[in-house]
């Protein structure tokens, strides 16, 4: 592999092949690009040509974090390509992290990828002092 990354070059057709390369995508190209020019920090990874994963940082940029969308095509899952990705995020969150505070980086697990989190200090909610994520999907 030669793998190279690139920050804060996700655009909206790299989005939409990721994406659908593992699940279906329910938004609008209008959508995705209001969310990109709005998402705090990016990364896209390359591996020679070929476009392999993603993923975003959104928030407030100081008391909490998201990791959003790390998504890698199937052919590139188990090689360390999301590993790589997860990284770059948390290096870039603890580096933005104002000093002597607490703040908080959350994440919605696909099912059956909590183990991969766990690996980061990520722990599943609820838990005995926690309780559970919890969401809303609206239609308009």
């Amino acid at each position: 592999m030669n793998i190279e990354i690139y920050e804060n070059k996700l655009t909206v057709n790299s989005y939409i092949e990721i994406k659908e390369s593992v699940c279906k995508i329910n938004n609008s190209k209008l959508q995705i690009a209001k969310s990109l020019k709005n998402d705090l920090y990016d990364v896209v990874v390359i591996d020679g040509n070929k476009l392999v994963g993603m993923g975003r940082i959104v928030g407030d940029g100081a008391i909490y974090w998201y990791l959003q969308d790390v998504a890698v095509i199937p052919e590139y899952q188990g090689k360390g390509v999301g590993r790589i990705i997860v990284k770059k995020l948390m290096d870039y969150i603890y580096s933005s992290s104002l000093s002597d505070t607490k703040t908080t980086i959350g994440l919605m697990a696909a099912k059956g990828k909590e183990e991969f989190y766990k690996k980061f200090g990520f722990i599943e909610r609820p838990n005995d002092d926690q309780g559970p994520g919890m969401i809303q999907i609206i239609s308009k």
